[in-house]
């Protein structure tokens, strides 16, 4: 039996409107992850985007890991559309990062 690499997820409560999608959000990063091949680790979900706490746990994780890879509900829960300074972080530490494509 071979081990499935293991994915973090990253969600940010503020970019959604209700308890239901944070959950539904959630439950498409599961999908994800086992549809891809990977078992998911922690979900970190930032409470504060003004603070980042979750991002800097997320990102901790990484650099004294060997998880390699992040997955978002979509790409504006690592900020404005394009890339960005949360994006970038992720990048120079080498995790690959997916977008589970639901919202």
């Amino acid at each position: 039996m071979t081990t499935r690499p293991t994915l973090l997820g990253y969600v940010r409560a503020d970019a959604l409107s209700c308890a239901e999608e944070l959950a539904a959000a959630t439950d498409s990063l599961v999908a994800f992850a086992s549809a891809e091949g990977f078992t998911l680790g922690t979900v970190y979900t930032e409470r504060d985007a003004a603070e980042s706490a979750a991002f800097h746990a997320l990102l901790d994780e990484v650099k004294r890991t060997d998880v390699r890879a992040v997955v978002v509900p979509t790409m504006q829960h690592l900020g404005a559309v394009g890339p960005s300074r949360l994006h970038g972080q992720l990048e120079f530490h080498q995790a690959g990062i997916w977008a589970a494509g639901t919202r």
